[in-house]
């Protein structure tokens, strides 16, 4: 990655609100995870990607383009099941956009852009079926 976006520029990138709630969300992730965070380049549909990994092993991400951010989760087999044994006491949202989301040979890409916190229990939820929380409250 050449430069890593400060404040101002991805504020201007998403906006006031989104900047707000990508903060909210980052905080949340990094009061129950003790991880590397790199950010790169985001491909042909982002203009920024901020990955959340330890070691060889990506929690997940969040990217940023202009009005707009998301956050991905890849499922891999066992963490499908896991989640589905529990699909029922996630939000009608979260069951929706997983069910819409196709699954490839290394898993389901599940993902979400989220305009406000109204998820984030579910995405907290949702993390620590990849991984337990490695942090204490």
């Amino acid at each position: 990655m050449e430069k890593i976006p400060n404040t101002d520029e991805l504020t201007a990138l998403i906006g006031k609100s989104l900047y707000d709630v990508w903060n909210k969300l980052c905080a949340l992730i990094d009061g129950n995870y003790d991880m590397d965070c790199l950010w790169n380049q985001g491909g042909k549909a982002w203009k920024y990607e901020y990955k959340y990994r330890r070691g060889s092993k990506t929690l997940c991400s969040l990217y940023a383009r202009e009005n707009c951010i998301g956050f991905m989760i890849v499922f891999g087999k066992d963490e499908r099941s896991k989640f589905e044994v529990e699909k029922e006491n996630y939000s009608k949202e979260v069951q929706e956009i997983y069910d819409n989301t196709h699954t490839y040979h290394d898993g389901k890409w599940i993902m979400f852009e989220p305009t406000d916190t109204t998820l984030f229990n579910d995405f907290v939820r949702l993390l620590s079926v990849k991984r337990k929380p490695n942090r204490k409250p």
